[in-house]
């Protein structure tokens, strides 16, 4: 299986973790009382995203996206002669 490209020409704008995490001691989940960490903003450009951080007064770092690597396959491969 190869995975698509579809949904990922967006830029993303996530908040960093600002107060502790704590473990419920009951049901054992973990919680916070920071909601900005549910928060993910997607921008079209990598412009449209650090003016936004400038103008909220918001600390970002830029992480840029690796280079996939593609092999083309075709579906015929999976049945051609391999000799041993």
């Amino acid at each position: 299986m190869q995975s698509g490209m579809g949904k990922a020409k967006y830029w993303l704008l996530k908040y960093t973790q600002n107060s502790k995490k704590t473990v419920d001691p009951l049901m054992g989940w973990v919680s916070s009382s920071d909601t900005t960490q549910q928060i993910k903003l997607k921008f079209n450009s990598l412009e449209e995203a650090t003016n936004y951080a400038k103008s909220k007064n918001i600390n970002y770092t830029v992480i840029e996206p690796q280079q996939r690597k593609t092999i083309i396959k075709n579906y015929a491969d999976n049945f051609k002669y391999k000799p041993l």
